[in-house]
């Protein structure tokens, strides 16, 4: 048993620097862990070998090899150990590249003991993590498509490491769903979860939402107030809509990530925070990339993973499921018996496209509930707007300048986007997929506004 039990908490620390290995085997005596230490990749596969670990740290530097060519090796031969890599102050390219090849965390030097305790306690908590996660949880990602199937796999192996998550895709297609479920089927369960909508926040107010303030740092600060990087502290950060940050906030956001320190607006000093990264955008970052709207090496460092949420239309036959569970829910909420769909109905939602997907699913059927005069949800009930045909006097590409091609385009799917939601602006910018500023910036570049 007292074997069993050493074996279950040493660190293998690889690092070629003996001030360092011994710094970190202090530090890890004091959690009740032991250390082996090795100078290099040799001496770290040797002792690999003939001993289980919970944790590896490695610099990235090693005299006989890559640190990552050790990240690399462990995951073929380990799968279930750990990889926290080491790299040089300033070196986010190196750390972007472990986390890329499968490492769990990085620290930079000089070593801070804070941030090597934090890493070290989410290590240890994830086996226990495991155990009461069980199965059950991915239950609310529905869906037994390829698409979703495939989402919920990969969800499960990012959710493991601390590397930053860009998630990408349509409106509606379930992006902050899959921010939670990868929060919570990570050692960070325990902690906060904190969603940000950064296209909701004036830009002028961002760096004290973002960091907190301290008392008298502007007028109307009367007290000291935490910011959604203190909330989300030992966590998960979800920026959501990441793509609506200002310039001057993606400089700030990007130093936040790379020096896991913040500032209150008035403070003199700097705060440690410990928080990971998940990100998300209707948007193609990298197409803003090169357009100059959005900084590439932050774009960089919160794309180290990407995952991609399909669009409902693509999940064929889920659509008929998640039907089903949705009127389920809406009719408990209401406290009446849940309506059935007709065959006809289900062939109609089958065939609809979706711009606005699963929301606008959800907001199809609750308009059905309400509307229709029996037990059952037919196709009348339903409502479904038809995918509008082009008119026959439209004019074809390469028959005007493009930008006008382009802006009638534009102009027609806003319209049918207002109709559609009697002129709700906020549900038409949600059925086309963009923020609500952006739709009131498009609107007035193409004189909709009354």
């Amino acid at each position: 048993m007292a074997e069993r039990k050493a074996a279950a908490s040493r660190v293998l620390v690889v690092d070629d620097e003996a001030d360092i290995r011994e710094l970190i085997d202090m530090t890890l005596a004091r959690m009740g862990l032991a250390a082996d230490c090795a100078a290099s990749v040799d001496e770290a596969r040797a002792l690999l070998e003939h001993q289980r670990y919970v944790l590896c740290l490695t610099d990235m530097r090693l005299p006989d090899g890559d640190g990552l060519d050790l990240v690399k090796a462990i995951g073929a031969a380990h799968p279930e150990i750990p990889v926290a890599v080491i790299t040089a102050h300033g070196s986010m390219e190196n750390a972007v590249s472990a986390l890329k090849a499968g490492a769990f965390d990085y620290l930079s030097k000089p070593v801070s003991l804070e941030q090597l305790r934090a890493l070290v306690k989410s290590v240890l908590v994830m086996p226990a993590r495991e155990e009461a996660a069980g199965g059950g949880e991915m239950i609310t990602l529905l869906g037994d498509s390829t698409p979703m199937r495939e989402l919920r796999s990969m969800i499960e192996r990012v959710a493991r490491t601390q590397a930053p998550v860009h998630l990408y895709g349509e409106s509606g297609s379930g992006k902050e769903l899959a921010a939670r479920l990868i929060h919570r089927r990570s050692p960070r369960y325990a902690a906060p979860f904190v969603p940000v909508n950064c296209g909701a926040i004036p830009e002028n107010l961002m760096e004290s939402e973002f960091f907190g303030y301290r008392k008298g740092a502007f007028t109307g600060a009367e007290s000291d107030r935490e910011g959604f990087f203190q909330f989300a502290q030992g966590g998960t950060l979800f920026l959501d809509e990441v793509a609506d940050l200002p310039p001057s906030m993606q400089v700030k956001l990007l130093r936040a990530i790379q020096e896991k320190r913040v500032r209150k607006v008035g403070s003199p000093v700097e705060e440690a925070v410990d928080v990971r990264i998940v990100s998300a955008t209707h948007q193609n970052l990298r197409d803003m990339v090169e357009q100059g709207r959005f900084r590439q090496d932050l774009f960089f460092r919160l794309n180290v993973i990407e995952l991609r949420t399909p669009a409902l239309r693509e999940c064929g036959d889920d659509v008929r499921h998640l039907a089903e569970r949705i009127l389920d829910r809406l009719a408990g909420t209401a406290g009446i018996a849940a309506p059935k769909l007709t065959a006809g109905a289900r062939d109609a939602l089958l065939g609809y496209t979706f711009p606005g997907n699963v929301r606008e699913l959800e907001n199809i059927l609750e308009r059905a509930i309400a509307l229709r005069s029996g037990d059952l949800i037919d196709v009348a009930d339903l409502n479904l707007v038809p995918v509008a045909a082009v008119a026959v006097d439209a004019p074809a590409a390469g028959e005007l300048p493009l930008q006008d091609y382009l802006d009638r385009a534009e102009r027609q799917a806003i319209l049918d986007a207002l109709q559609k939601t009697r002129y709700n602006r906020t549900a038409a910018a949600r059925l086309l997929g963009v923020t609500f500023r952006s739709l009131r910036y498009r609107m007035e570049r193409l004189g909709l506004n009354e």
